[in-house]
């Protein structure tokens, strides 16, 4: 049994049953990080002493007959969660010793269900990055292809998946920080609806945006951790209170009949001829699976990334300015207040952070808030709009998650514009509040991953799951395709 490569719920499954301890499988996954880590970068902060720990107590909460599906099951968080007593940087030098007092409530919840936490993730500095350079420590490699760039902002969560350093990982997506990583590496992403996970102790970039979210390497074990994961948080005046499925129960179920949207915009956008063919092709598997595939409008598309560059910004001028050197994080010291935290912010942040906070102090600035914010806001109305009419005549949407294949390290980083539309397919879900799932679609002739994206109305995961897990199935790709050794 190698169980480094075991399914998640598959690893839970033989925990449960006594086939193998926690303490064993935790001891598997460490074993490989120190084995191929330094190749991939994937981690900011492992922590060997306190995973076994939480493994040791699983095993403890499984023989009282405690156990849940996932229990024992370790598990990599993005550094831009909070973690009661291990260190939480958000991959910049600001936050580089800070060592919270409490956990966010997603990393309460992996906890609560016995899932052992590896470890924190690295990410794109202030989750500001759509390929993990902007790390105030490291780049991430992408394991297919260690010269290019697993995606960001939750680059290190999708590296270390597929790299096997983790059966499953917490990822945030701000304008497809879960997703866009997600297709370059091969992996499933999901971002929930806005709402449906606790932003409690997620450290804020953009608030009307942020939702932390699972990553896999299958459909379904996904689903079992977003059960985790979701739910009513009274902590976070943002959260939703409905429901909770069982997103695991409605697996399998067919999806003939489901009416399926294919936005003509997606499909226009500077998008990579090879990665049209294999979203092409995968929406072909759709049609077989019963699916009825029908063009759709979404006209205001192409002004999603101006908007989103401004509200994002805008929000993030405003999260970020306590960073002062006043309470907590980096502080230099300097002769007076206003020098001190001039010195503490332009050391403590990078490039890309402080290239947000100019552009978003500058739109909310008197005699700019109505030019710019304003109708930035407006616009995102008349997106919101365009995806409600849409819903109407379909179920869901299907489209490409990034507009090419994962790039090279350094390729971008002097490109700030053509690194901000590699998100153009997925901010504007963001904008939207919608969920979204990327499952992989096939690979390039140079051997790289593509993402199939699905969008759903809100609260509409268990259907994207659905409908996902039967793509799965039919393209293969988890059969088909192995990355590198590494």
């Amino acid at each position: 049994m190698d169980i480094i490569k075991l399914p998640a719920l598959e690893l839970g499954r033989l925990i449960a049953q006594g086939e193998l301890t926690s303490l064993e499988a935790t001891q598997a996954f460490l074993d490989r990080i120190k084995a191929v880590d330094e190749k991939v970068r994937a981690f900011l902060i492992v922590d060997e002493q306190g995973a076994l720990e939480q493994a040791r107590a699983a095993d403890r909460m499984l023989s009282r007959g405690e156990g849940r599906a996932l229990t024992g099951v370790p598990v990599a968080v993005k550094d831009v969660l909070t973690t009661a007593g291990l260190r939480t940087t958000c991959g910049s030098r600001m936050l580089h010793n800070f060592v919270p007092p409490y956990d966010a409530t997603v990393v309460a919840k992996l906890k609560e269900d016995g899932l052992v936490v590896l470890g924190k993730t690295n990410m794109d500095e202030f989750a500001m990055g759509s390929s993990t350079e902007h790390s105030a420590f490291f780049p991430t490699h992408n394991p297919w292809d260690l010269e290019r760039i697993p995606g960001g902002s939750s680059g290190g969560s999708a590296a270390s998946l597929v790299a096997l350093e983790a059966p499953l990982a917490i990822g945030t997506d701000t304008g497809g920080s879960i997703r866009q990583p997600a297709s370059h590496c091969g992996v499933v992403g999901l971002k929930p609806t806005y709402g449906r996970v606790s932003r409690y102790g997620l450290v804020a970039f953009g608030s009307s945006l942020d939702q932390a979210g699972p990553l896999a390497r299958t459909v379904k074990d996904a689903a079992g951790l977003l059960n985790v994961m979701a739910g009513y948080d009274d902590r976070d005046s943002t959260s939703i209170d409905c429901p909770v499925p069982d997103y695991t129960a409605a697996l399998g179920r067919e999806i003939k009949g489901l009416r399926v949207g294919l936005p003509k915009e997606f499909f226009s956008l500077g998008l990579d001829p090879e990665v049209e063919r294999i979203i092409r092709g995968a929406v072909a598997f759709l049609e077989s699976l019963g699916c009825e595939i029908v063009p759709v409008d979404l006209p205001l598309t192409e002004h999603g990334v101006a908007t989103y560059y401004i509200i994002a910004p805008a929000e993030a001028s405003s999260n970020l300015a306590r960073y002062d050197g006043v309470k907590y994080g980096l502080r230099e010291e300097a002769d007076s207040l206003k020098e001190m935290y001039l010195k503490t912010r332009s050391k403590g942040f990078g490039p890309e952070v402080i290239r947000r906070i100019m552009l978003g102090t500058y739109v909310l600035s008197s005699g700019y808030y109505e030019a710019y914010y304003k109708k930035a806001s407006q616009v995102r109305t008349l997106l919101i709009r365009d995806f409600n009419k849409a819903f109407e005549r379909v179920d869901l949407l299907a489209g490409p998650t990034a507009p090419t294949p994962a790039f090279k390290l350094g390729e971008m980083t002097d490109d700030p514009l053509q690194m901000y539309l590699s998100d153009v397919f997925t901010l504007t879900i963001n904008l939207a509040g919608l969920p979204g799932l990327t499952l992989p679609a096939g690979l390039t002739g140079q051997g790289l991953p593509v993402g199939l994206q699905l969008i759903g109305p809100h609260f509409s995961e268990e259907l994207l799951l659905q409908a996902g897990h039967l793509l799965e199935a039919e393209i293969g790709f988890n059969r088909d395709h192995k990355p590198p050794e590494l």
